[in-house]
């Protein structure tokens, strides 16, 4: 587990070369990716989502595509599709910005259902069908989309499903002032736009990476304890649809992937809490009276945190 250790805070320490503060934030969209799965990043305008993920893509040695979503766009904008051509009397295929290690979806509710759709298909089965013909997505293969909480005009909100296949959701939240001072710096630094970083690994390394988090055995007693809270979003008075057995299984596979990325081999419970804003939250769907009180998924599993008892650490 070392070597997965010392590769996760290379990257770490890679990206934040650029992307100044939201370690939170970034501990736990790499532990994601280690884990396997994909990450939604909700929140305002301009604080810096594009630039996590294309920094992350490099660090990791993946393929970066960015994929804006517009209200027009068609799931073939997304998959890829069938073309004629002309010298050789045949239809070839031409992929989509899927076929990609890393997808960056960016303003993903603002694209209609239907291609949301094609999208979060490709996610869950690591492949696209396209005129009864199947191809199968690269290895690894992430995506992060982006969403913004505060505009509704024109986009389509993610429904509560589709919310589900996306293993955390993730804000990035404003930086303190003296973060913004060193943003400027860095920029006025480096004297252009565009920023590299260096990859820490390779598509095939990040592969190897993720078959070792495999390999962390979780104890019971833990396994209990993420059941037990995701059985408590259920039982919540201000929530009408609690996290679903999917819920349990990502607590578990983040909390083993932030284990690994310490050092150790073991899942403490002090991980499960460290996730588990960002893997239930979105998986709650809460009581139509409760909107006007201004409860959301987030209060309601700090509350259950705190509420819930958790095994002895053996830190």
């Amino acid at each position: 587990m070392t070597a997965v250790a010392t590769a996760s805070e290379a990257v770490l320490e890679a990206v934040g070369e650029v992307v100044v503060g939201g370690r939170r934030t970034l501990r736990l969209a790499l532990a994601a990716v280690l884990a396997g799965g994909h990450v939604l990043l909700e929140d305002v305008p301009g604080l810096g989502k594009t630039l996590l993920a294309r920094s992350m893509a490099q660090a990791l040695g993946l393929e970066f595509r960015r994929l804006q979503c517009t209200p027009d766009m068609l799931p073939a904008d997304v998959t890829g599709s069938f073309l004629y051509d002309p010298a050789t009397r045949e239809f070839t295929f031409r992929q989509g910005p899927i076929f990609a290690g890393l997808l960056l979806a960016d303003e993903i509710n603002r694209t209609p259902p239907k291609t949301q759709s094609a999208l979060l298909e490709a996610m869950q089965e690591r492949q696209v069908t396209v005129e009864g013909h199947t191809f199968p997505l690269a290895k690894p293969f992430h995506v992060l989309a982006t969403a913004n909480p505060v505009e509704y005009e024109g986009t389509y909100p993610l429904p509560e499903a589709q919310l589900d296949r996306f293993l955390l959701r993730l804000d990035v939240g404003y930086p303190a002032a003296e973060e913004e001072i060193e943003v400027l710096r860095r920029r006025l630094a480096r004297q252009r736009e565009e920023t590299e970083v260096a990859p820490v690994v390779d598509a095939a390394g990040l592969a190897e990476l993720q078959a070792e988090v495999e390999k962390v055995a979780v104890d019971e007693s833990i396994l209990r304890y993420c059941v037990e809270l995701v059985a408590a979003t259920r039982a919540h008075p201000a929530v009408e649809v609690g996290a679903s057995p999917r819920g349990s299984l990502a607590l578990t596979l983040v909390a083993r992937a932030l284990s690994v990325v310490d050092g150790r081999d073991h899942v403490l419970p002090e991980d499960v809490k460290e996730c588990a804003i960002a893997a239930l939250a979105h998986r709650l769907v809460l009581r139509p009276e409760t909107w006007t009180s201004g409860v959301t998924g987030v209060q309601v599993v700090t509350e259950l945190l705190g509420k819930v008892p958790g095994p002895a650490s053996t830190r």
